[in-house]
């Protein structure tokens, strides 16, 4: 083998190298990005909410009038919102 080709297959491998770790710089800045939790829809007067552990259901009076969206907290959980029948 020559001097020549001696030199050149370590340049060869180099540049694989190199290759390779730009494909995964690629791969890893190509990810998804993250997804945002849906909004909490505002609470309602007549909005009915249910407990999913001792069954509690409540019904909206009047609202806080809070700028976050608030959870009704029964026994120590936020309460689910109870599909309204149309």
């Amino acid at each position: 083998m020559s001097l020549r080709a001696q030199n050149h297959e370590p340049r060869k491998e180099e540049e694989k190298m190199a290759m390779k770790k730009a494909a995964t710089k690629k791969a890893i800045s190509k990810k998804a990005p993250a997804k945002k939790a849906p909004a909490k829809a505002a609470t309602k007067v007549g909005d009915a909410y249910v407990c999913g552990v001792c069954g509690l259901a409540v019904t909206v009076d009047e609202v806080c009038g809070c700028a976050d969206a608030c959870d009704i907290i029964c026994c120590e959980k936020p309460m689910r919102r109870k599909r309204s029948k149309k």
